[in-house]
């Protein structure tokens, strides 16, 4: 039977993310200065205030250095997402930062698992997922979700002068047939921050060739399909309208409903922690698995045990589109991939300050060229070819 499904996004200057962006860039700057470093910080945003909590572990004679760098950073990251507003200004918003030194309950289990080697930092399950409806092998309404808001951000960040605020979002609905495969684009919805005075009039000559330029050719939806900022006004937006928190928003940042979560957020957490790296290790083999015309669509499931390295459970699941069983499938993703936690680090080089350009639209189906090299390592196809001979 056809069906309609909705995925949104949520740009970078909303709250939340304005909190994700901030986590992360905390992450990296420890990272920057050990490798090894341990990261759990979480974010508060609201009116004119940002405040950091939570656990971190350094190099003793690193810690006073990277302490004096932490509100800057924060405030360069705010200048960045564009807030120069009255009531939430990156230069003076009050900021407290309440981070702490991680618990030796926790540190002991991570550094020495029972079975002797790096234990994950915390029990827990992460899924991975990958089908065919996009290029970038992401479910088609979270991929064109982001795709809207990042250009909208590049295009205001471009104009000094722009009419857009940096808080939107958007909302995409696809239509599928009864073999569950995408027809068009039903309903597009897109609410953004705005200056006073701007009418959505205004707002919809800006945002409707830019949607339409998005979209494959015949997906563009007519006017009436086309909701913008359906209240009429948004003139107050981030964290003076809506208080923030890191780590709200995990549907938009894996696959916007169209696949599990198993409820870990991934932003202010290092490498070691299997909420994040384990997501990201799911993704790549579920992305692999549908490159290599495996299957047309995969979802991975990991599950870990805190202190222990390998997973507790792996499950794989093709949705009736592989002629291999998944049982079969399951046994090549042991043997392509050490899924202990510092397997992951190693294989898909996490150790790195890699993280606040996944902060938002999305951590899946990425490109970020760096030197040269895909930052976003756990989208890389290089497993193609081990799987087939696998399999």
């Amino acid at each position: 039977m056809p069906y309609l499904f909705t995925s949104e996004s949520v740009s970078e200057g909303h709250p939340d993310k304005v909190c994700d962006r901030i986590s992360d860039t905390i992450l990296d700057l420890f990272l920057a200065h050990e490798t090894e470093a341990r990261v759990a910080c979480e974010t508060l945003a609201t009116t004119n205030r940002i405040i950091l909590a939570g656990e971190v572990r350094v190099n003793n004679n690193l810690m006073p250095l990277i302490t004096e760098k932490i509100e800057p950073a924060v405030r360069s990251a705010v200048k960045d997402i564009g807030y120069m507003q009255e009531k939430f200004h990156y230069d003076r918003f009050e900021f407290h930062n309440y981070l702490h030194e991680q618990s030796v309950d926790i540190s002991q289990g991570v550094d020495s698992g029972k079975d002797k080697d790096e234990g994950a930092g915390d029990q827990g399950l992460m899924f991975g997922f990958a089908c065919r409806e996009t290029p970038t092998l992401m479910p088609a309404a979270i991929h064109y979700s982001h795709l809207i808001l990042k250009k909208l951000a590049e295009i205001r960040k471009q104009n000094p002068d722009s009419i857009l605020g940096p808080d939107s979002k958007s909302q995409v609905t696809l239509r599928y047939n009864d073999q569950g495969e995408v027809m068009d684009v039903d309903t597009i919805v897109l609410s953004t921050q705005h200056k006073k005075g701007v009418n959505t009039q205004e707002i919809r000559k800006i945002v409707t060739p830019l949607i339409a330029d998005l979209l494959p050719e015949g997906w563009m939806v007519t006017k009436e399909k086309l909701l913008i900022n359906p209240t009429g006004k948004f003139e107050i937006g981030g964290p003076d309208g809506d208080a923030g928190l890191t780590g709200r928003k995990i549907i938009v940042d894996t696959y916007g409903g169209a696949a599990p979560h198993g409820g870990g957020a991934f932003s202010g957490k290092d490498p070691t922690k299997v909420d994040r790296s384990a997501a990201y290790a799911a993704r790549y083999l579920a992305k692999n698995i549908v490159a290599a015309d495996i299957a047309k669509k995969c979802t991975i499931q990991l599950a870990y045990a805190i202190g222990v390295s390998q997973p507790v459970s792996i499950y794989v699941d093709t949705h009736q589109t592989s002629k291999f069983d998944n049982k079969l499938i399951e046994n090549a993703v042991r043997e392509v991939m050490d899924l202990s936690p510092r397997g992951i680090r190693t294989q898909l080089e996490l150790n790195n300050p890699i993280y606040a350009c996944t902060s938002a639209y999305g951590h899946f189906g990425r490109l970020f060229e760096e030197m040269g090299k895909n930052t976003f390592t756990w989208e890389n196809t290089n497993l193609v070819d081990q799987l087939k001979l696998l399999i």
